[in-house]
């Protein structure tokens, strides 16, 4: 493979079932920092410092829990929230299903692109210079959907996992390369 990219996980979204249904009412009156308002959201925001996370919580049991950078962090997370709940009488019994739902990361491919040329070359893609600074571009396999910038930096999302990520980074530097939109 080319030389090597740093990819770094900037957000993981992952959602969760408890198989346990859950009193909102409850738990917003007795945890802190929790944000409910049923007439507005059918769940509940609940958010932690440490490790920095934040959760919308349903009565059906289901969460998404968005903001942690790896599935090691929304597991240690989630066993934070289940020691909250335990502490206000909610016991979950069953194993709670984890599935990472995406992953977003960035990378810097160490050269410019030449947009407006990159445009003209890829398909799949989208530009629209005056309404955002970034070409998007979507991949087919790995499927993601990345975010090209002029000076090299990307953003990949749309994946659910690590080596789809790095797949789709080294594909598309690939695929610049050949298109011949790559600058030093």
């Amino acid at each position: 493979m080319s030389e090597e990219i740093e990819i770094k996980v900037q957000n993981v979204v992952a959602s969760i079932t408890l198989n346990t249904k859950l009193d909102l009412n409850l738990i917003a009156e007795k945890l802190q920092k929790v944000i409910y308002e049923p007439e507005q959201f059918p769940g509940l925001v609940y958010r932690l410092k440490k490790p920095s996370a934040a959760f919308l919580i349903f009565s059906s049991g289901k969460l998404v829990c968005t903001g942690t950078k790896s599935e090691e962090s929304v597991r240690k997370a989630l066993d934070r929230v289940l020691k909250e709940f335990e502490k206000i009488g909610i016991n979950v019994k069953n194993k709670p299903t984890i599935k990472v739902e995406n992953i977003v990361a960035s990378a810097d491919i160490k050269k410019k692109i030449n947009l407006e040329k990159a445009i003209q070359t890829l398909g799949n893609a989208i530009y629209e210079p005056e309404q955002f600074p970034g070409l998007i571009f979507k991949l087919d396999y790995p499927s993601s959907v990345l975010l090209l910038f002029s000076s090299g930096k990307l953003v990949c999302t749309g994946t659910n996992s690590l080596s789809e990520i790095y797949r789709s980074v080294y594909k598309v530097k690939e695929i610049l390369r050949e298109k011949s939109v790559l600058m030093d």
